[in-house]
């Protein structure tokens, strides 16, 4: 399914978060698509299933998941996740320091509206800014 960099900084739980996380952003998981078990996902990426459980509970939280009891998690329809204000407001701050950060180091507003274009170009169904 995905790789995890034992030799990154970032933590293994984080890497699993955004790995599932591109993926339903791209639409390779699509919404209501079962994913693995915790201990399937454990078993194939050779970490510890407390791990996968908290990147699972941290998907869920941030609505890119949801549990039925007895069946396992689910990715969450787009709707759930537009929902979603404050991740939508938190999302919006860190979009600002990184434009912030472009517009000072003189990166030209041609190429940052590129890198946004092709963002949203990117996303399924996405369309010309």
């Amino acid at each position: 399914m995905f790789q995890i960099d034992l030799k990154s900084r970032k933590a293994i739980y984080e890497q699993v978060v955004d790995n599932f996380k591109e993926m339903i952003i791209t639409g390779v998981l699509k919404p209501d698509e079962k994913v693995p078990s915790v201990r399937d996902m454990a078993k194939e990426l050779t970490i510890n299933p407390n791990t996968i459980q908290k990147a699972y509970r941290e998907l869920e939280n941030r609505g890119y998941f949801y549990s039925v009891s007895g069946l396992g998690s689910f990715v969450a329809a787009p709707a759930d996740v537009q929902n979603n204000k404050a991740r939508i407001d938190e999302l919006k701050g860190v979009l600002k320091t990184t434009l912030n950060e472009l517009v000072f180091l003189e990166c030209p507003k041609e190429e940052i509206m590129e890198a946004i274009r092709e963002t949203a170009l990117t996303r399924k169904g996405g369309t010309d800014l």
